[in-house]
């Protein structure tokens, strides 16, 4: 099916195509052909009206020769063989003084397929899609007379990509995507709040647009919205953290994950670098990185490398025991890739990155994790942080999170910030709860300029010290 995006429309010709990749990549380490055409669309709904509605389209490539530490790229938009002959020119340089080097083998082949090849993007009208967000409106200003705005989106895309190897193998992937969010903002004489929900995964729109499913986020949203209408400021200093299911996983993936990625450990520039074997975490905590669950956001059946995604246990009952790791990496440091090798797009080099990060199920009931909580905060979602790899610094803003006394969950608060290190905030995890959730799929990881899609799940954990910003006590 790719020969029509790729092939049959341009002036490539798959057996001269193939020689030139050989000649460019002849002497090299590793490296490939990567071929990308993809459709997206993006629909905006706000002040009751469609605001926006998108397509585009995009095609190009991007041709990697990598030797040693070094790699060279080039891409371009043009699928031509004109422009691939001087990609293989500007790629040559990278080679200079190498000779007779032996490409590595390419990656392994699966039959494994995570989501479908249907394009998602033509199974409803432009019609359909306009009607959704305008009935998503009247609904939820319907719900509730405190609501004063509303702000909703659709989007989806799909890609066919083609990676080919010198020598000839060929890998392929049609990846589908689709998003749907919702905002609702709330307000009270002068004050107004919100609360968002969003969900989405690699498979057509159907799910998703269903009235259940589109009305549950619509009062999800709106609950957000309304609990954040009484919050309280937040209390500041160090104290009990507890940290409810699922998108809170987030922290786990700026906090941790990003340090456990193959370059920065590599490189040592990571504060888990060198420490493969040591005990990184509290008893009972296990990190995995999984990139294998069928139609999740994070999920590839391959990399951008060709290169299948697997289930990376990172951390081992608080044992750190690997890394993620693309081919470059992997090479370096003489492991296993471990498909987690990704770029934006064929503009971008592939780099060590998540995919769907999560700490996994423990055996504590989560009220009773709350009940042992003396003086503490309980957090609910988060707005999203930022994190120093290097020191793995981090700060989190909350943005539905409740005070917690005695074991009793009290007042919502606003504006708690939740500030510690990656290295040392999973060794003061106290209890993992037993109710393990995936988030909704609505993740975006970026990194070095790059975004890709990701997914992050975790249990009700408690962490017993952790930093907590706010207006005071």
């Amino acid at each position: 099916m790719s020969d029509s995006y790729f092939f049959s429309r341009t002036d490539l010709d798959r057996a001269r195509i193939q020689s030139i990749l050989d000649d460019a990549l002849k002497g090299a380490d590793d490296g490939e052909l990567y071929l990308e055409y993809g459709q997206s669309e993006a629909f905006v709904f706000d002040d009751n009206r469609l605001k926006t509605a998108n397509f585009d389209v995009n095609q190009g490539f991007g041709l990697r020769a990598v030797c040693d530490e070094s790699t060279g790229y080039a891409h371009a938009s043009e699928l031509s063989e004109a422009a691939l002959k001087r990609a293989a020119g500007a790629v040559h340089a990278v080679k200079s003084g190498r000779g007779g080097a032996a490409m590595a083998d390419g990656p392994s082949r699966t039959n494994a397929k995570l989501y479908p090849d249907d394009n998602p993007l033509g199974a409803e009208s432009f019609e359909e899609k306009a009607k959704l967000l305008a009935d998503i409106n009247e609904y939820a200003r319907a719900r509730d007379p405190r609501v004063r705005q509303v702000s909703c989106s659709l989007s989806g895309s799909w890609e066919a990509v083609e990676i080919i190897r010198a020598g000839g193998e060929i890998i392929r992937d049609f990846r589908p995507l689709v998003r749907l969010n919702v905002s609702v903002t709330a307000g009270e004489g002068d004050r107004q709040e919100s609360g968002s929900y969003g969900a989405g995964g690699r498979e057509g729109y159907a799910r998703f647009i269903t009235p259940d499913a589109w009305q549950a986020q619509v009062d999800e949203a709106l609950r957000q919205a309304l609990v954040n209408l009484q919050a309280e400021a937040a209390p500041a200093g160090e104290m009990e953290v507890v940290l409810g299911p699922g998108w809170t996983g987030v922290l786990l993936h700026e906090a941790v994950g990003h340090g456990l990625e193959g370059d920065f450990n590599r490189k040592g520039t990571s504060a888990f670098a060198g420490r493969i074997g040591e005990r990184v975490a509290a008893p009972g905590v296990t990190v995995v990185d999984d990139g294998t669950i069928a139609g999740r956001r994070g999920s590839l059946t391959v990399d951008d490398e060709g290169t299948p995604t697997s289930r990376t246990t990172l951390i081992e009952d608080g044992i750190l025991k690997g890394y993620l790791q693309d081919r470059l990496n992997a090479r370096l440091m003489g492991v296993k890739a471990t498909g987690n090798g990704r770029r934006e797009s064929f503009a971008h080099q592939p780099m060590p990155r998540m995919t769907n990060t999560m700490m996994l199920a423990g055996d504590k009931d989560p009220e009773e994790i709350l009940r042992s909580v003396k003086d503490g905060i309980y957090g609910v979602n988060f707005s999203g942080g930022q994190v120093d790899i290097t020191s793995g610094k981090f700060v989190f803003n909350c943005t539905e999170a409740y005070r917690v006394k005695d074991g009793k969950v009290g007042a919502p608060i606003k504006n708690a910030a939740l500030i510690g290190d990656g290295p040392s905030v999973l060794t003061k995890v106290s209890m993992i709860g037993n109710d393990f959730k995936l988030d909704p799929g609505v993740g975006v990881c970026g990194k070095a300029g790059q975004g890709v899609p990701v997914g992050v799940g975790q249990p009700t954990i408690k962490i017993d010290r952790l930093t907590v910003g706010g207006a005071g006590a």
